[in-house]
């Protein structure tokens, strides 16, 4: 039987879903379940935070990059010896960007194709009773996707939570829960987000007080006990009932959809595996550290199923690619961080650039970065790279750039032949200083058709901001 999703969505970005997510996770593990995270959308670190919280390796799903064979796959692979999922959703509920494979990108999408009721954790700081007028509108939004209860977050006092969470019931959808609020709880951030799970310090800690106070002031017991019911078997009801029959149970998970790994596009192209894409190389060298920590678990996975092997090296521990390898990825992560270790890691940089001679190189995001001439940190200075290509880049003027690209290649390359079509997204503040030569692709966003190069390819090495998805 198909495991019990469930899915932590909420009316934007900084409502709570993380704290909400890690601590019901950490609570559940804590009670020897076997929780299996997800997270929607293309977040790296969120993801991290997950393993460590449950002890267990997650994926990305996400209905703009990916197609619905693809998210189906990727889902009933993760259920895999899972009692539980549990979804984070990324910005509101309903996000997203057109033009997608699969949908917009929105968390709801993943929910109403999987089958997962959502939890919405609601930030009341600033309204009372408006609270309930939001969560109708969340709920009555989309029939696909059903709200099956709320978390109330940054309450004030035991008066507003009344206040907002009768108003709320009244509706007849049930409150699970208030959380106070308490600045001591928060991750510490940087630029790209959460600063990464491996170096947060005293993470464990920070994880079991997360729980600790999810424990305190959600109804965790209720989700416990719907969720050992699945585990043992039990008939869970049907996501698909009609909204007042939802209503009325206080089943909180419900089962992955039935998902047919063997559909009939996966049947027709061929694919056996979980391939996101095909991997790009027999034996791939993958730059793995604190400055490149930026890969997706489901490329790894997919790449492995389909025969590949991975070797992972530290650039920062001045760890050079191994010459038994076919071809080198550098992932993006925060090489802006270590831009002088990175400069100054001879055995690094030399090995690269002997790698590069003779097998394909390609860089990600700050691996990308890592391939120029010069890397300009925050304060200015300026750091020697591989030079591999003619980029400079520059953070000490950090603009934002952000969103979903549809990329098709410019050349033959070992991703595909030219004019294959990549999805994938980009997120970076760094500035581009200067940038010559033959692109690597030909991308553009979501809101417009206009392809614009991207990246650079040369020799043999080629990278981009591009972080391929799909």
């Amino acid at each position: 039987m198909n495991p019990p999703g469930l899915l932590i969505g909420a009316a934007r970005s900084s409502s709570g879903k993380t704290t909400l997510t890690l601590g019901l996770m950490r609570a559940l593990a804590r009670r020897g379940l076997r929780v299996a995270p997800v997270k929607c959308g293309p977040d790296y670190i969120d993801l991290a935070f997950h393993a460590a919280a449950t002890g267990r390796a997650g994926v990305n799903l996400d209905s703009w990059a990916m197609d619905a064979d693809l998210i189906a796959r990727l889902a009933a692979r993760a259920s895999e010896d899972a009692d539980t999922i549990i979804a984070e959703g990324a910005m509101g509920l309903f996000d997203g960007a057109p033009g997608g494979a699969a949908g917009v990108g929105a968390s709801a999408d993943i929910a109403a194709m999987l089958g997962w009721p959502v939890i919405l954790v609601h930030d009341v700081s600033g309204q009372a009773q408006t609270a309930a007028a939001v969560v109708r509108g969340l709920a009555t939004h989309d029939a696909r996707v059903n709200i099956a209860g709320v978390v109330l977050n940054r309450v004030g006092s035991e008066r507003h939570r009344r206040l907002a969470g009768e108003t709320i019931e009244a509706l007849g959808i049930k409150v699970h829960g208030a959380l106070p609020r308490d600045e001591k709880i928060v991750l510490p951030e940087r630029h790209l987000g959460l600063v990464q799970a491996g170096e947060t310090p005293a993470l464990d800690e920070r994880l079991d007080a997360l729980a600790d106070f999810i424990e305190a002031h959600v109804d965790v017991e209720a989700i416990v006990a719907h969720v050992t019911v699945a585990a043992t078997g039990d008939v869970i009801p049907d996501a698909s009932r009609k909204r007042s029959d939802r209503e009325s149970s206080m089943t909180l998970a419900a089962p992955v959809a039935a998902l047919d790994s063997r559909s009939p596009a996966s049947r027709a192209s061929g694919m056996t595996s979980d391939a996101a894409i095909p991997p790009p190389a027999q034996r791939i060298a993958i730059a793995r550290d604190d400055a490149f920590s930026f890969f997706y678990p489901h490329l790894a996975q997919s790449w492995r199923d389909a025969g590949a092997e991975l070797v992972f090296f530290s650039p920062l521990a001045d760890e050079a690619p191994p010459e038994d390898c076919d071809l080198c990825w550098l992932p993006g992560g925060y090489p802006e961080l270590h831009a002088g270790r990175l400069s100054a890691a001879q055995g690094f940089m030399k090995g690269l650039r002997r790698f590069a001679n003779q097998r394909w190189v390609h860089g990600e995001c700050g691996g990308y970065m890592v391939l120029g001439r010069a890397l300009i940190d925050a304060a200015g200075a300026a750091h020697e790279m591989a030079g591999l290509l003619e980029l400079e880049t520059s953070f000490a003027r950090r603009k934002l750039h952000l969103g979903y690209r549809r990329a098709k290649l410019a050349a033959d390359h070992p991703l595909g032949a030219a004019g294959l079509i990549l999805r994938g997204h980009e997120f970076h503040y760094a500035s581009v200083q200067r940038e010559e030569g033959a692109p690597f692709a030909l991308a553009n966003d979501a809101y417009s058709a206009d392809e614009r190069p991207a990246g650079l390819a040369r020799q043999g090495v080629s990278g981009s901001f591009f972080h391929l998805m799909a």
